[in-house]
């Protein structure tokens, strides 16, 4: 198995295309420094963006910046050949807070490395897909909220949680193959308590074809649901969602939650990622998932499972081979941690993917031990990971990882 076959990796950016990136860079700095005398600046700090409220309470704005410098290198265990790489795996500017009153919130966030920005194809309208992020929050009650625009879909846990807050380097095998990613849509969110219990339900109605997609939809729409429990209360900063236990809970905490996906009539081999097929199918697509915190230690794990309406299979080729097939079958994650009082973390991971036989990709095994060091929590850290995975027929393969994730 060739190295460039292990990490996913999408084609570079035509130059002139990303000229516009740059430009809005400029004009939104010149935005600041023009403005900032009649604004005032509110808890600017390290990892927290630069942040300005109008004088008279009529809007506000947080800029900040991200990015993540990596390392990769990769062996065979039959090969003496070591392939390597260095590359931004993640570059990004994201633009947030409320306009007109604190109620109606917005979130804007632009991908500008190569890997941030995708292919440039006839469904993007053959232009750099840079719009990661164009949502708007309405707080319609304190508990029930109402989302409109593009953003993360609320399947699975390990997606929802940031890139920029993992617990390793990269997500799972799991989830770069069943996860939701983004697309555009409306979004509900409730949140109630009973006693100390806190419950949520999330639906979610969306185009079904992914980010930003500029051709006519060709089939059916998406339909998402996600119920969530935390029996033992909230976790300090919203920790259900960020990797490590980096609060140290005091006491126990623990969320568990489903989501349930139908994609109606699905044109990419991922639902909203991936390849456009010849052909559509409905997608199902199930979660469960939980995570564990209490002083330091953490857990998370998730299975997942995915079929499609009359086969996955669109298409063999003159061998018999696979040739179009959408991505079914099912996936176990399970990972753990613990932080040190110095901030450094120990993790460990194990992943399976089990495809539908029909698709004829090989069985996957992953192995993956983490260390890492939290300079000032998930906005400076480095970290790095070893991992083995084993597939059917195949040589074990050997990975190393070490990436420096620096967010403003």
């Amino acid at each position: 198995m060739k190295f460039h076959e292990f990490i996913l990796t999408k084609p570079k950016s035509v130059i002139s295309k990303s000229f516009g990136a740059t430009i809005l860079i400029a004009l939104s700095l010149l935005f600041i420094s023009n403005n900032a005398n009649s604004q005032s600046i509110n808890n600017s700090k390290f990892g927290k963006g630069l942040q300005f409220v109008a004088a008279d309470s009529s809007f506000s704005l947080k800029i900040g910046t991200r990015f993540q410098l990596l390392y990769a290198g990769g062996t065979e265990q039959a090969l003496e050949q070591w392939d390597d790489r260095f590359l931004i795996r993640r570059a990004r500017l994201k633009f947030e807070g409320f306009a007109y009153t604190p109620r109606l919130e917005y979130k804007l966030q632009l991908g500008l490395s190569n890997n941030d920005i995708g292919g440039v194809d006839r469904e993007n309208n053959e232009a750099n897909n840079i719009i990661l992020d164009a949502l708007v929050r309405y707080e319609m009650t304190p508990g029930l909220h109402l989302w409109v625009g593009q953003t993360v879909l609320p399947g699975n846990r390990e997606r929802i949680i940031s890139s920029q807050k993992m617990q390793f380097v990269d997500r799972s095998i799991l989830n770069s193959r069943f996860n939701l990613d983004r697309d555009e849509g409306v979004q509900l969110h409730h949140q109630h308590a009973i006693g100390a219990v806190v419950l949520r339900e999330i639906g979610s109605i969306s185009m079904g074809e992914g980010r930003n997609i500029t051709i006519n939809n060709s089939g059916g729409y998406d339909y998402t649901a996600r119920f969530e429990i935390l029996p033992f209360g909230e976790f300090e900063g919203e920790g259900e969602y960020v990797g490590s236990d980096i609060y140290r809970e005091e006491t126990p905490k623990l969320a568990i939650a489903t989501a349930f996906n139908y994609n109606d009539d699905a044109s990419r081999e991922g639902g909203q990622v991936g390849d456009f097929l010849s052909e559509q199918r409905d997608l199902r697509t199930w979660f469960v998932d939980a995570m564990f915190k209490y002083r330091g230690f953490s857990a998370m794990a998730e299975y997942a499972t995915k079929a499609a309406t009359n086969g996955p299979v669109v298409s063999l080729d003159d061998a018999g081979d696979v040739e179009e097939a959408f991505i079914t079958g099912e996936a176990l994650n399970i990972q753990a941690g613990y932080l040190f009082k110095s901030n450094w973390e120990v993790a460990g991971r194990f992943t399976n993917y089990d495809p539908t036989a029909a698709i004829m990709l090989r069985d996957q095994q992953q192995y993956t031990l983490g260390l890492s060091k939290y300079i000032v929590g998930h906005s400076l850290k480095v970290q790095s990971d070893l991992t083995l995975q084993q597939e059917q027929q195949r040589d074990d393969h050997y990975q190393f990882r070490v990436q420096l994730e620096l967010a403003l």
